[in-house]
This record gives C-alpha cells, sequence and structure tokens, in this order.
C-alpha cells in the first residue's frame, strides 16, 4: 500500500471515529485514545497524549498513544505530579501547561535548545534524558473555552512540516467539537431531568392539594397553606409530603391539627 493510500485510510478511520462521537454511547476517554492513536500514525510522531482541565483548571492526561513508558512520566511531570522534582526545579512546568494557559499552539519545541532548558528547567533535561528530542503542543480551543491540550513527542528532531502542522490542528478541532458536543449533549440531559422532575413534583402536589381539600372541605389553597407548613415544621421536603398524602401513607389529621 502506497504512503498516500494509507494516509487515507488513516483519515477515513479517524472520521470514523468522530461520527461515533454522534451517538448518544459516545465515551470521551475512548473517543480521544482512538484519536491519540491515530494522531501518532497520521503525523508520524513517537507519540501523543490529550489532557483535559478540570474544573479548578488543572489538566489530568486521559489518553495517550502507549508504546512508551516515558510519556506517562512527562505528562505527569508537567501536571506537578513528577517524582523526584521540587517546585524550584520545574515540577509542574512545561509548555502542556503553557500552551493550556496561553491558548496558542506551541511547534518543532527542540529540547535540547536553551531556550527550552531555560523555560523549562525541570521538564526540558528529564525529556532529553528518556530520549525526547522534540514536542508540539496544540490547545483544545474553542473561542474563549479552553479545554485542554493535544501534546506530541518525537525521539528524533524532525520538525513538522506546514502539511503536517495543518492536520494536527484539524484533529484538534475535530476533538475539541467533539468534547463540547458531548458535554452540551450531558448537560441537556440533566436540565431535561431537572424540568422532568419539577413536573413531576408539580403533578404530585397538586394531587395532594385536591386530596386535603376534598377531605377537609377547604379551599385547595388553604390545604397546600397546611402541607407547606407541616413539611417546613417537620424538616421535610414538600415533595415528599405530597406523594405520601397521595399514596395514603400519611396522617393526614396531624397536617390539619398542625
Amino acid at each position: 500500500m502506497s504512503e498516500r493510500a494509507s494516509r487515507e485510510r488513516l483519515l477515513a478511520e479517524a472520521f470514523v471515529a468522530v461520527a461515533d462521537s454522534l451517538t448518544d454511547e459516545f465515551d470521551v476517554v475512548e473517543f480521544l485514545q482512538s484519536m491519540a492513536v491515530h494522531s501518532v500514525e497520521l503525523l508520524g510522531v513517537s507519540a501523543a497524549g490529550f489532557t483535559l482541565a478540570d474544573s479548578q483548571g488543572e489538566l489530568g492526561l486521559v489518553a495517550a498513544s502507549g508504546g512508551h513508558a516515558w510519556v506517562f512520566d512527562l505528562f505527569a511531570l508537567q501536571q506537578g505530579q513528577g517524582q523526584g522534582q521540587s517546585q524550584d526545579q520545574g515540577q509542574g512546568q512545561g509548555p502542556g501547561p503553557d500552551c493550556y494557559r496561553s491558548g496558542t499552539a506551541q511547534t518543532n519545541i527542540a529540547l535540547g535548545d536553551p531556550e527550552a532548558t531555560t523555560a523549562w528547567p525541570g521538564f526540558a533535561p528529564r525529556a532529553l534524558a528518556v530520549g525526547c528530542a522534540m514536542t508540539h503542543v496544540l490547545p483544545l480551543r474553542r473561542e474563549d473555552q479552553a479545554l485542554g491540550t493535544l501534546q506530541l513527542f518525537q525521539t528524533t528532531a524532525t520538525v513538522l512540516g506546514p502539511d503536517e502542522i495543518a492536520l494536527a490542528q484539524a484533529l484538534v478541532d475535530i476533538a475539541t467539537i467533539a468534547i463540547l458536543r458531548r458535554r452540551f449533549l450531558e448537560q441537556t440531559l440533566v436540565e431535561r431531568d431537572q424540568l422532568q422532575s419539577a413536573l413531576t413534583s408539580r403533578v404530585v402536589i397538586e394531587q395532594a392539594k385536591g386530596v386535603l381539600a376534598e377531605r377537609w372541605q377547604c379551599t385547595v389553597d388553604e390545604a397546600f397553606e397546611a402541607l407547606r407548613r407541616h413539611a417546613r415544621t417537620n424538616r421535610l421536603r414538600l415533595t415528599e409530603c405530597a406523594r405520601l398524602v397521595v399514596a395514603g401513607e400519611f396522617d393526614t389529621e396531624a397536617i390539619r391539627r398542625g
């Protein structure tokens, strides 16, 4: 198979992964794992990994292409988890966190250059020691929303050309859109469940008001006020009190006396 045909096949597989992200069963970690592997195959780099930020803005590795144990060590070092490193030795520093904070891609970073050692005195020497000569980092970002990074590693100091960098950016954009879509879907499901819960609660409360009003021969407003007062006095949820009334599992006279 020619190199062109091989790349076209890999691109097709990447787009299949994107299509899978449109389903409700879409798993972010599995998707990013697939995209990390595709990044290595399509770009000719040694390893790749995706990080995502938590609610406090702290980056964490969620998927890596595998194959090199040192890759996980380098991610851990940039996340401030490197063993045997103190803060003044550069723990938690690296091109990954810098890229996430700035929102700007940093490509063709030669880790043996003095600039890299000066910028990341803990990360750059450690990366060189394990055989990593060059790295590239691209942000997962949509407008003002920063999600994480894609970081690429090379054991040789071979630069990525404009075409490879453009392809890497396309992979990052695909991953960003898929993650945002999943988060939107999850938020929509949460909001839908909250709305359904509110509607269900409203129905149960209305039913309880009707039961009490008929039983006590009073207005529904008077019944509701008595039910609410009882729930508040006894530190009970109004919906739960209403459900017990409707189910006939509550001493309604106790509510009335209260």
